[in-house]
């Protein structure tokens, strides 16, 4: 089958019916494939790997790559997170792709430089890369086709590629930064000295040094093939040469020659961890979500807290239900910037007992309904794990709201506040990757990291992760997650899997920085407690709270502020005002969510992109 003859089907089988016309794109109907991510070209990458055979994790990984390749808010030197349904297995697998950080990074160096946290941009802000491999372990153990068949797509967008607007223009809004890195200058401000110095929309994009890194990788797999390796390990040799071989020294001589940390032993010693995911329960559904080395956990406490009331009694998005989301999140993100981390780490983070049904109905306690609480603070999930709180001195001073009386002020109180450069960074970018396939293969991902404007790494091409100012520098802000050498750095990438009675229900995932599980939650509760489809939930008007701590930034939290859609009634806002809220109105407050929905009765997968951004599917 063509290219043309695939996607003209695809288009047509994909046609909204009546049942769609209440949103913005269509419900993709597949019974064979669905594939979506945040690039039109790149879906099209994940379906030419279905048609050439692959299943849902050839394909995945494909649209990581293609993603990876176009600056989709990331690059090849980010990190990726996923959840994978194994048909066989009848489990799901969780990999954490996450970096690490390099050595020298302490406290105490980026105190000496006079920073409250690691730097936003930079070499400094940059984590060992993840996301090569966490896509070279991910094919390997669970793929079909080969690593050459699978980067197809992706070398030929690095050999060159229509630049897209999105891309375009916030090189163009970030070119000063850019500027700043010799070999990002060179590849991305395309027309320096004129009046627009980055791509134009459309312009085709060349980079030859990411490209012959890429090639480097296959070129490794066929010479292990050519010695008599199997599939897997050819793959994996290919993953020796990005880590251990001539690309992991190009990669820490640039990051050294711009002032980075990374060590050859950095890259050598992280690895990818294929892991068990965490688990809660709703009403019947099983929620998988990754460790607390992200924020997943969040949503299943989010989801024990939501069981305490009756949700749908009180209308969708009523003044009471976005109050009662409000608080909910209030709880379960409080305890999130306070007690989550990376669990490979000391100290072990108490998740049995935040997870706890138990521990839910004691913070449940808490919820006021008739104003916003904007002193809700962590609680303490110890005694519901049989221990006593270690961190009780440092729990009874943290705050997000200053209380003169006990001499008590967040760490950014004497920061400048500027809204706009605020909500910004709550919810910087990344990009998610769904596929699903009839053998019923099942992947959800939130790749991030590498974003514009990003530092290139050399000769290699790659962009650098900017992950490491998710660290704190103080216990005090929350002992899980101090900066240092070789840990990895509470993320917000949060994939979501749902199954019921044993089998996929629903595969979804989101970019948007700390929104990501905010919105998901809410998507969730669309489905099941107001009876909305895949597409519906997707595009729906959910609201944000930025009163947790942002992950990103000056760590800020800005308790009673709520971002909800323009078009929510009058009356509504006038409500929400009056418990306290200051309203953020916006065009569009879906997030940029893709989902899957599998219907189980008739065997069809239903795939939702919401209308956000530039996220795309295509279903066969």
């Amino acid at each position: 089958m063509t290219n043309r003859c695939l996607v003209l089907g695809c288009l047509l089988f994909g046609l909204a019916s009546a049942a769609d016309a209440r949103t913005v794109k269509p419900i993709l109907y597949g019974t064979h494939w669905v594939a979506i991510t945040g690039k039109p070209l790149a879906a099209t990458a994940g379906a030419r790997i279905f048609e050439q055979g692959g299943n849902a994790v050839d394909a995945a990984c494909a649209m990581l790559a293609a993603t990876s390749t176009m600056f989709d808010v990331l690059s090849w030197g980010g990190e990726t997170q996923a959840l994978i349904w194994h048909p066989v297995e009848k489990r799901v697998i969780a990999i954490n792709g996450l970096g690490v950080a390099p050595t020298g990074a302490t406290p105490e160096f980026f105190r000496a430089r006079g920073m409250a946290q690691p730097p936003e941009y930079g070499p400094l802000a940059a984590v060992t890369p993840g996301t090569p491999g966490a896509l070279l372990v991910i094919l390997a153990e669970y793929g079909t086709l080969s690593l050459e068949q699978v980067l197809a797509p992706a070398r030929s967008l690095a050999a060159g590629y229509p630049m897209e607007a999105q891309t375009a223009d916030s090189i163009e809004r970030d070119k000063e930064i850019i500027r700043q890195w010799p070999y990002s200058r060179a590849l991305l401000l395309t027309h320096e000295g004129e009046a627009r110095e980055a791509p134009e929309a459309g312009e085709i994009f060349r980079q030859p040094d990411l490209l012959a890194t890429l090639d480097k990788l296959v070129d490794a797999e066929k010479a292990a093939l050519v010695a008599g390796k199997s599939r897997r390990d050819a793959i994996l040799a290919a993953y020796a040469r990005f880590y251990t071989g001539d690309i992991a020294r190009e990669y820490v001589r640039a990051s050294q020659e711009m002032g980075g940390l990374h060590t050859l032993d950095d890259l050598a010693n992280w690895q990818v961890h294929i892991e068990a995911p965490v688990k809660g329960t709703y009403k019947g559904l099983d929620v998988y979500k990754l460790n607390s080395w992200v924020q997943g956990p969040v949503m299943l406490q989010a989801l024990n807290l939501a069981e305490r009331t009756d949700l749908r009694a009180l209308g969708y998005n009523s003044p009471a239900y976005i109050h009662t989301l409000y608080q909910i999140m209030n709880l379960a993100y409080a305890d999130r910037d306070f007690y989550y981390g990376d669990p490979y780490f000391p100290p072990a983070e108490p998740l049995q007992g935040l997870l706890s049904k138990d521990y839910a109905a004691a913070r449940w306690k808490l919820f006021r309904a008739d104003r916003n609480d904007t002193g809700i603070r962590p609680g303490d999930p110890y005694p519901f794990q049989g221990e006593a709180n270690p961190y009780a001195e440092q729990l009874e001073r943290w705050t997000n709201v200053a209380d003169p009386d006990k001499g008590l002020a967040p760490p950014w109180q004497q920061a400048r506040y500027a809204p706009a450069e605020h909500a910004r960074t709550f919810q910087l970018g990344t990009t998610s990757v769904q596929a699903a396939d009839a053998v019923g293969w099942v992947v959800s991902m939130t790749p991030s990291g590498g974003w514009i404007p990003a530092v290139i790494a050399g000769r290699t091409g790659i962009g650098m992760s900017q992950r490491m100012q998710s660290f704190v520098l103080d216990a005090a802000d929350n002992p899980f997650n101090v900066v240092a050498p070789g840990k990895r750095p509470r993320a917000t990438l949060t994939p979501t899997l749902v199954l019921k009675e044993g089998r996929p229900w629903l595969s979804a995932a989101v970019q948007g920085g700390d929104i990501q599980d905010q919105v998901q939650l809410q998507m969730l509760l669309a489905m099941t407690e107001f009876g909305m489809n895949v597409q519906e939930a997707v595009e729906a008007g959910h609201v944000w709270s930025y009163q947790m701590r942002d992950s990103f930034g000056d760590h800020r939290a800005v308790p009673g502020r709520l971002a909800v859609r323009k078009d929510l009634p009058a009356e509504t806002q006038e409500a929400l005002r009056g418990k306290g809220y200051e309203l953020e109105l916006l065009d569009r407050t879906s997030g940029p969510i893709n989902a899957i929905w599998f219907d189980q009765q008739r065997g069809v997968m239903q795939g939702g992109s919401s209308d956000f951004g530039e996220d795309y599917g295509i279903a066969w």
